[in-house]
Order: C-alpha cells, then structure tokens, then sequence
C-alpha cells in the first residue's frame, strides 16, 4: 500500500483500525502500524491529523513492545521449566529419534 496516495483523514482512519486491531491479541498490527505511519507521524511536515496518528503509532509501538517482552519471558520460562511442569509435556511437541 502506497500511503503516500492516501488522504490524511483516511490515514488517520486506517492508523485508528490498526491500533485497536492490535488489542484483539494481534501485535502484528501494532508493528504494521508504527513501521507504516512512523513517517507520517514524525517526519512529515505538519498537518491537521499528525498529532493523533502521533499517539496510536506511539501507543502501537508501547503495546508491541509490552507483548514483545511477555511473549519472549514466556518462552524462556517454559523452556526452562517444562520438565518441571505437570502439564509442560502436552504443550509439547517431541518426535522421538528412531520411532517411524
């Protein structure tokens, strides 16, 4: 997508679906999001949406970050607990060497 053809009121819009999509337990969008609009927000000349495509791409970049650190905080817990855990097995996927 080339924003560089889009109305500002649109990307305003656009950047708001982002943000809040990004809630539904999708960082994804939060990154899309702040790597899409960065530019729009802080190094474009001045315009009438700046200032609120400014604070999603801040509160996307936040959010990313903040489930970024909890996912890999996860992973390093289970991956040095998971014999230790009773249900650490069964969210594991183990294929055991010389069984076809």
């Amino acid at each position: 997508m080339d924003l560089r053809k889009v109305k500002d009121d649109e990307k305003l819009t656009l950047c708001r679906r982002y943000y809040y999509g990004g809630f539904a337990l999708l960082p994804l969008l939060w990154i899309v999001n702040f790597v899409w609009f960065f530019g729009e927000a802080f190094r474009r000349a001045p315009f009438a949406e700046q200032k609120q495509i400014r604070t999603y791409v801040v509160r996307s970049a936040l959010g990313a970050v903040f489930w970024i650190i909890v996912l890999l905080a996860w992973n390093i817990y289970f991956q040095l607990n998971r014999a230790s855990l009773s249900w650490g097995d069964y969210m594991s996927f183990i294929i055991p060497t010389g069984i076809p």
